[in-house]
């Protein structure tokens, strides 16, 4: 059993709260030093911002609670794999750890063909975060099944 399965089950609580407004069922959370600093719930979907994004969310969450300079060593855990456009953030503020439950193959920051989490190409990111998946992988694809069946019943 991961020492991050408390971290994933209470992002499973908040991705359920995304998926009860229609949205994709991920949440986040940022840890510094074993103590939450933020929270993300996705919400891109009932607020027609596509940049409200859990993982998004989480940082600027942190960043209004004063921890700009704990970003770079802190761990973003999250249901789901950090998208292209969150693995850029993720980058740009240097975090250290990244943990989650399921991967997003087509847009996914480590698993799709756009590797935002892994390059060392871009000099001022510098080195790749280190990356842990598979955390309770099971539970988060359960989500992703309610997600498609709410869909389709749209």
């Amino acid at each position: 059993m991961s020492n991050y399965n408390k971290y994933i089950l209470e992002c499973i609580e908040l991705a359920k709260q995304a998926l009860e407004k229609g949205n994709p069922p991920v949440g986040s959370l940022l840890v510094f030093n074993d103590k939450i600093i933020g929270r993300g719930i996705e919400s891109g979907k009932s607020t027609g911002d596509i940049t409200q994004h859990a993982e998004i969310l989480a940082v600027k969450d942190a960043l209004e609670k004063g921890y700009r300079d704990t970003l770079n060593q802190s761990i973003l855990i999250s249901t789901h794999e950090p998208c292209i456009m969150c693995s850029y953030l993720i980058r740009h503020h240097k975090i250290a750890k990244i943990v989650f439950g399921v991967s997003v193959p087509s847009v996914g920051g480590q698993s799709s063909e756009f590797k935002i989490l892994e390059t060392e190409i871009i000099p001022k990111w510098g080195k790749k975060p280190t990356i842990e998946s598979g955390i309770l992988q099971h539970e988060c694809e359960l989500l992703n099944q309610q997600f498609t069946d709410y869909l389709s019943n749209q």
